[in-house]
């Protein structure tokens, strides 16, 4: 097998030496903040006390709060002068929370994702269109660093412009592209309507992140384009993109744990979860100088996948991100992820692209719609065929959620859209 980085091919217990050698490290280091020398000294921690990686849950857990609370610079374990990249978040449900790299943690982050896409296949000779948001969100600038560290030709085409993005793709043969998973199907419906194939595009790999999505969404894409469509799991209090990705295989996003290491614990009591089943992930950085951060609270909901992947690496891998615990949503007394919705309609091959979950309040109860686009050839005068569309969906999402909402069944394209990260949930019940 053809790697990118020799640590690929590491076996278990090459990783757990390592893990416990930079975990003991990253301890040592963190205490040059107060924040953490603080909660290490309370919870009596030292490189010492740690005899395995399992002993990390002796640590105590780092949340977004305490990020937010130590903005700007409060976790800061190196000189402010060896500081050479910040990325905030854009604080706008609190305060920020920044995120400052030395020239050694991006040279590490750069290596980690060329790893990632090494994977999958790009090779030197490809060119890779970043159609990712650049600026303070990681995504941009930790995939484009990845795409040039492996020698791509690498197009900094940013978010959006979508005639721009399909004549970058012509005009320079793209290969490979970074792109949202919604606006993936933007771009194909633009030139589905202009009377151009999706497939005629030069493109054989897209890599998609930032938002959730079902297999059956995938699988829409990649019938779509005619192309291989691999998932990247990454966030900025880890670095951003390259936290764990999926292999050829598709079958989990391997987490480099060499770099990282990860438990999945239950949301509510923070204990590690049984084998196989889905709880909060919590992430630790192994290697990182400016801003190290010990068993951070992900909210991201996923499980550890059983056995080893078939492509013969043996770091950890996790499934899909189902979503997050701040994403669920509670109706009639059912807690419900937009994930379960997706996961119901897109199997429905009369579904369209888009969908709008919307959450009322009549005066009486909670109501939910879910509003549906149906293919233009689908959306016929026949009204007994919609109705009979209607309440297939209604019965299928009843059978996943337990509860039967109001199947809304609406033209192809008459949703609202968005070219950054899709909106999938309107929660209107606070504004009467």
């Amino acid at each position: 097998m053809e790697v990118f980085d020799p640590a690929e091919l590491w076996n278990r217990e090459q990783i757990e030496i390592v893990q416990l050698s930079r975990l003991k490290s990253a301890i040592v280091h963190a205490r040059n903040c107060a924040f953490y020398r603080e909660r290490l000294e309370q919870a009596g921690i030292g490189p010492d006390s740690l005899q395995s990686p399992d002993d990390i849950r002796r640590i105590p857990f780092t949340t977004k709060q305490d990020l937010r609370g130590q903005y700007p610079a409060g976790l800061l374990c190196v000189p402010p002068s060896e500081i050479v990249r910040m990325h905030c978040s854009s604080g706008t449900t609190g305060a920020p929370v920044a995120v400052c790299h030395t020239q050694n943690d991006v040279n590490t982050w750069a290596d980690l994702m060329a790893r990632c896409l090494y994977m999958v296949g790009v090779r030197r000779e490809d060119v890779f269109q970043n159609m990712s948001g650049y600026g303070l969100f990681t995504g941009g600038l930790g995939i484009h660093f990845g795409a040039e560290r492996l020698g791509c030709m690498t197009i900094p085409a940013g978010a959006g412009n979508t005639r721009r993005q399909i004549k970058l793709i012509r005009d320079f043969r793209t290969t490979v592209a970074h792109i949202l998973p919604s606006y993936a199907l933007i771009l194909g419906e633009h030139l589905r309507s202009n009377g151009e194939n999706p497939r005629d595009l030069p493109l054989r790999i897209a890599v998609v992140g930032a938002e959730p999505y079902t297999e059956e969404f995938r699988r829409r894409m990649e019938e779509l384009f005619d192309i291989k469509i691999y998932n990247s799991y990454g966030l900025s209090e880890m670095n951003g993109p390259g936290v764990g990705f999926e292999c050829t295989e598709q079958s989990g996003l391997h987490i480099w744990e060499d770099a990282y290491l990860a438990e999945i614990v239950d949301p509510e009591t923070g204990d590690p979860v049984p084998a196989g089943e889905v709880g909060e992930l919590v992430m630790t950085s192994l290697c990182r100088e400016g801003m190290p951060i010990l068993r951070y609270r992900t909210r991201d909901l996923t499980r550890f996948l059983p056995g080893e992947c078939p492509c013969g690496r043996v770091h950890r891998r996790v499934d899909r991100i189902l979503g997050r615990t701040d994403d669920m949503f509670i109706i009639k007394g059912v807690n419900v992820y937009p994930m379960q919705i997706e996961e119901v309609i897109m199997t429905f091959p009369e579904v369209g692209q888009n969908y709008l979950i919307v959450l009322e309040n009549d005066g009486v109860s909670d109501i939910m719609r879910v509003q549906v686009e149906v293919r233009d050839e689908c959306f016929v005068e026949d009204m007994r065929i919609l109705q009979n569309l209607q309440k297939a969906i209604a019965r299928r999402l009843r059978a996943e959620i337990l509860l039967t909402p109001r199947v809304e069944l609406v033209e192809s394209n008459s949703l609202p859209r968005a070219e950054g990260k899709a909106v999938r949930v309107r929660d209107l019940r606070d504004d009467k």
